[in-house]
Order: C-alpha cells, then structure tokens, then sequence
C-alpha cells in the first residue's frame, strides 16, 4: 500500500518560516523608502502601507511566521490529500465501487481501484485482495471472515490516518496563538499611545498616531492569521471525515457482498481478481 507522505520536519518549518518573516519585516517592509528622510526610525510616509506595518512593533515578525507557518502547512495538506483521494472525483469513485460491488463484479471493482489510484483506492483494494482470499477459504466461519474484512479495514484506516493527521493539530494552535500574538501587539501600541498622551507637541500627536496603528495592525495580522488557521484546520479535519467515511461505505458493501455470497452463492456473478 503507498502510503501518505508530508512534511515531517515540523521544526525546521517554523524556523525557516521565521527566518523568512524576518527578512520580510526588515528588508521589505523596513525599507528606507517607506519613511520619512529614507530612515526607518523615522515615521512612515503618508499613505505607505508597508512601511506602516513596519511600525506594528516587535510582535509583527511573529505574527508573519505563524501566517507563513498556516500557509505552507495548508499547501503541504493540500498535496497529501489530494495523492489520498486519487485521480477524479471521490464520489463518482464511491458510486462505481457500490455498482460494481452491487453486479458483483470483482474484477471491475479492482480495475476502479487501480485507476484511481490514492491511498483511499490502495486501501479499498486491500480488502478487495482480502475478500478474494476468504472467498476460497474453507477453514474459517462466516462470521469470522466477515470479522477479518471489517478488521482488515480498521487496520488500514489506523495505518493512514494519523499520516493525514500530521501538522493539523499545530494549524489548531495557531488559530488561538495568532490572536494571541495580535492582543500582545495590541497592548503594546495601547501602551505606546498613554506614553505618548503624556508629552506635548507634534512629535508626541505622531508617536500617539503611530501607536494607534500599530494596535490596529496587529490586530488586525492577528485575526487574519487565526481566522485562516480556523479554515484550514476545518476544512482538511471535513476531508479526514470524508476519507474514513467513504472508505468506511464501500467496505460495507464488500462486506454486504460478501455476506450474499455466503448466503446465495448463485445470487451473484463473482469473478476472481487476477
């Protein structure tokens, strides 16, 4: 069976993905031609958006390592779950294994497997090669070979679930630890603003400005990193759903096959797999 390959080195992205936020922060949005005199101690050019997030304070660079962290996990899912799905549509797949199962027909049922390819197929047609053994099989009782498919599946699915699982749980924290990282942003500029409320003059009317959006931006980053995060994390746990239940329908139907075999062996027209 092939199994789900994804991105193992979880550590390694975080640091990468920081790395790059940093370089993003300091060299892109730090630019000396966002501010004013080409100097970044200085305030932001009027209307300069890259140069006002770069006044967001020290939480911005983390605040962008978890929303490239939330980027790259979400693309490395997308490819373990789209080689677990096969080629073509699940459903139709689905559809075709239950008719070809319902004419029992074996061998169409493993040419479909064959042709969708996936882990969701390599799983299917497992137990296709199992029932093919049982079939022949004297030694055992009707109800134990119905016990061996069913169990056959159990094993297949704990197998390859928890390759499907990897890294969503570190997209779950990162919904809570983005805002979180955005309120600590917040406080900052809330704090730089009652600084600036205690001084007089233009200068203190711009650091109170620059500490207002410096609250809003990281408010802001914040909530944009955890509200992706949420989608992801809910999207890719709806795809896990769907994987076991599709996997968890066509095995009823081998076993329903199955089942009508034991009790009608001329009910249906069962053709080996080869």
């Amino acid at each position: 069976m092939n199994k789900i390959v994804g991105l193992k080195k979880l550590g390694l992205i975080i640091v990468c993905c920081f790395i790059i936020a940093v370089c993003v922060h300091y060299f892109l949005l730090g630019d000396p031609d966002n501010f004013m005199n080409n100097d970044p101690n200085n305030y932001p050019l009027p209307g300069n958006v890259l140069g006002t997030i770069y006044e967001g304070g020290i939480t911005i660079p983390l605040i962008e390592t978890l929303l490239f962290a939330v980027i790259v996990l979400s693309i490395e899912r997308y490819f373990v779950f789209r080689f677990a799905f096969g080629k073509g549509s699940l459903i139709n797949f689905v559809d075709q294994m239950k008719n070809a199962l319902h004419a029992g027909d074996m061998k169409i049922a493993q040419e479909l497997c064959d042709r969708q390819g996936g882990t969701v197929a390599h799983v299917l047609s497992s137990i296709l090669k199992k029932y093919a053994e049982l079939k022949c099989d004297c030694l055992l009782s009707e109800n134990q070979k119905v016990s061996v498919i069913l169990q056959e599946l159990d094993d297949a699915i704990a197998l390859e679930l928890p390759h499907m699982k990897r890294n969503l749980s570190v997209i779950g924290i990162i919904t809570v630890l983005g805002i979180l990282t955005g309120g600590l942003g917040m406080f900052i500029g809330i704090t730089r603003s009652f600084a600036a409320l205690f001084s007089s003059g233009i200068a203190a009317s711009m650091a109170l400005s620059q500490g207002i959006a410096g609250t809003l931006i990281n408010m802001a980053l914040g909530i944009l990193t955890g509200a992706l995060a949420v989608i992801a994390y809910n999207y890719y746990t709806n795809k896990i759903d769907r994987f076991t239940y599709s996997l968890d329908e066509v095995a009823f139907f081998i076993v329903q096959t199955f089942t009508f075999y034991i009790d009608d062996p001329t009910s249906y027209k069962l053709i080996d797999i080869k």
